[in-house]
C-alpha cells in the first residue's frame, strides 16, 4: 500500500508544473507528521533527485517542506494543548487517532520530562514517534515559541539530508526508502530496547 502510494504520487508529480509539484511536497509534508504512514521521508529524497534534474528549486522545495513540517508539527501540538485531557482520559487511544496508544503517549512525555526540548529538537530524527512527541509537547504545553524553533530546527536538519541523498544518488532515490525502513527499525528497537531495561530498573528497585 505504501510503494503504491509512493508509486502514484510521483507519477502524479512527473506530470505536473513546478508551481504544483511545490504544493504536492507542501501538502505532503504536512499530512506526513499527522498521519505517520504516509511516507513523507521517500518523497522528499524524490525531491532532491528532481532538483538535480533541475526540474525544481533545491533551496525552494527545502524551505517549503521544512515549514510544512513545522505547520504539521504544531498541528499536533494544538491538539494535544487544545484536547489533552480527553486524550488521557481514553482507556484505549486517542479518538482522532487510534494508532497512538496512551501508553506510549505517556512514556514520551515522561522522556519529554527528563530531557526537555532536546525531544522536539530530535524528533524527525526519531522515526515512528513523530506525532507522538508533538502531541506530548502540546500535552505539556511546552513554549509555543521554543518548540516552534526547535522543530523547524529539526525539520531543516533532517530534510537537507533526505534532499541531498536524493541528490546524490539520483535516479536511485527510490534505495533511501529500504535504508529509512532499516533506520526506522534501528529507533522502534532502541525504544524498545529502553522501555524493557526501565521497566527491569524499576521492577529490580521494587
Amino acid at each position: 500500500m505504501v510503494e503504491q502510494f509512493i508509486q502514484e504520487t510521483v507519477q502524479l508529480i512527473q506530470t505536473l508544473p513546478p508551481v504544483s509539484i511545490y504544493l504536492v511536497f507542501f501538502t505532503v509534508a504536512y499530512v506526513e507528521n499527522v498521519l505517520p504512514p504516509i511516507p513523507g521521508d521517500v518523497l522528499v529524497a524524490f525531491g532532491g533527485y528532481l532538483a538535480a534534474e533541475s526540474v525544481i528549486g533545491l533551496l525552494p522545495i527545502l524551505l517549503l517542506t521544512t515549514i510544512a513540517s513545522v505547520f504539521g508539527f504544531m498541528s499536533m501540538y494544538w491538539i494535544g494543548s487544545k484536547w489533552g485531557e480527553q486524550i488521557e482520559g481514553s482507556p484505549k487511544g486517542v479518538r482522532l487517532l487510534r494508532f497512538i496508544p496512551v501508553e506510549y503517549l505517556n512514556k514520551v512525555r515522561s522522556w519529554m520530562q527528563q530531557w526537555g526540548m532536546g525531544v522536539v529538537l530530535a524528533n524527525r530524527f526519531l522515526a515512528g514517534t513523530r506525532s507522538v512527541i508533538s502531541l506530548a509537547a502540546g500535552l505539556g504545553h511546552t513554549k509555543v515559541s521554543a518548540t516552534i524553533l526547535c522543530s523547524a530546527i529539526s525539520s531543516v536538519l533532517w530534510n537537507s539530508i533526505l534532499l541531498g541523498f536524493g541528490w546524490v544518488v539520483h535516479e536511485n532515490w527510490r534505495l533511501i526508502g529500504e535504508y529509512l525502513s532499516i533506520y526506522g527499525r534501528i529507533i522502534l528497537g532502541g525504544v524498545a530496547l529502553y522501555l524493557l531495561i526501565r521497566i527491569g530498573i524499576y521492577y529490580y528497585r521494587k
